[in-house]
């Protein structure tokens, strides 16, 4: 079985730091067994990204593999509710056109 070399992003890092001991440790533990089974049983493909995700009680860690280099870079790790939001929302500032559009798709008249 060969096994893959991991590697996280200094900000999944940092945001590891920031979960409270117990969760962290069973988080940890998640990770290394990557190494040994990169698409383990329960991790999901993100759709239009090539990344996948783990489920960790209420925390998920989002990573993405590359079998012809045998490694795996965890990229983000966070609560459930916060851990996807930067993942959806639109590049180059799109968010903010979309935004600033919304108040006419609302019934305003635009002036």
């Amino acid at each position: 079985m060969a096994y893959y070399k991991l590697q996280i992003k200094p900000s999944a890092a940092k945001e590891l730091e920031a979960v409270p001991l117990k969760d962290r440790k069973r988080l940890i533990a998640k990770i290394r067994r990557l190494a040994q089974e990169p698409r383990p049983a329960g991790c999901e493909k993100l759709s239009g990204e090539d990344k996948f995700r783990l489920r960790q009680g209420d925390y998920r860690i989002l990573y993405s593999v590359d079998d012809v280099n045998s490694s795996i870079v965890v990229a983000k790790l966070g609560h459930r509710r916060d851990v996807y939001r930067q993942l959806a929302a639109p590049a180059n500032g799109a968010a903010g056109r979309i935004l600033r559009c919304s108040g006419a798709l609302k019934g305003r008249r635009a002036s």
